[in-house]
């Protein structure tokens, strides 16, 4: 049993895995992420303040919940965040397109260039006999 105290409010709990919240303090996130989710829908032209003073939320959970991805921006909302990698600004996750498929490329040739063909080893002896190792 993993046990731990939740990162909001210091309480004891049965940690399984994601974020070390307690069940009630994860439950609370989720609703303000609703809330949040439903206003950025209802007002595409808001700025990141305006729906962390309306939905109570602070600016740095807005932005976490945009880079994991779940929160998206329409493209003519102002907010945004930048890119990790080159600086661009963007509506959701970590990098923009080009980054994310130069990085891909990048990755796919590393690996083709690290990893040597393998050959299986041929038998030389005629077809595959079982072995007993007990006799």
């Amino acid at each position: 049993m993993n046990v731990k105290n939740c990162r909001k409010c210091k309480r004891i709990f049965n940690y399984v895995m994601g974020p070390v919240l307690c069940p009630r303090c994860r439950e609370e996130e989720e609703e303000k992420f609703q809330s949040v989710k439903k206003y950025v829908i209802e007002h595409p032209g808001s700025t990141i303040n305006e729906v962390s003073e309306i939905c109570e939320v602070s600016t740095n959970q807005i932005r976490q919940w945009l880079r994991e991805e779940r929160l998206t921006l329409s493209d003519e909302s102002p907010i945004g965040i930048n890119c990790e990698h080159c600086g661009r600004m963007i509506k959701s996750g970590r990098f923009c397109g080009e980054c994310k498929t130069s990085m891909t490329n990048m990755l796919q040739s590393a690996m083709r260039t690290a990893a040597p063909t393998v050959q299986p080893k041929k038998d030389s002896r005629d077809g595959a006999k079982m072995r007993f190792l007990d006799k």
